[in-house]
């Protein structure tokens, strides 16, 4: 039974990383490529580390895999938005079909 949750949880992992790369080559902008990719590495290596720690089964390797997620769940979203928005200042094109500017009117 351990096997089969450590399989799910690597697999699940494993598929959002792919999505994630795809994502790069498929996105027609900076921008949805950024927000592509931190949300699904952040999922995907979310379930891989939790898939270390079924397999390892012990306090030390799931207490550190519980600070790893929770330290990625923290800063990947927020990196991204900074890395975004510095790309908005620096003169970087939204896609031509974007329907929404949020940026346009702000005071810098």
């Amino acid at each position: 039974m351990k096997d089969l949750i450590i399989m799910v949880l690597c697999g699940g992992g494993t598929l959002f990383i792919f999505l994630a790369a795809v994502g790069i080559l498929r996105m027609p902008d900076f921008f949805l490529r950024v927000s592509v990719t931190t949300k699904a590495v952040t999922l995907g290596s979310g379930l891989l580390l939790m898939a270390a720690a079924v397999y390892f089964s012990e306090p030390n390797v799931s207490g550190r895999v519980f600070a790893i997620v929770l330290f990625i769940l923290l800063t990947a979203p927020v990196g991204a938005h900074m890395i975004g928005k510095a790309a908005y200042r620096n003169g970087e094109k939204l896609w031509g079909k974007s329907v929404q500017n949020d940026l346009e009117n702000e005071n810098w």
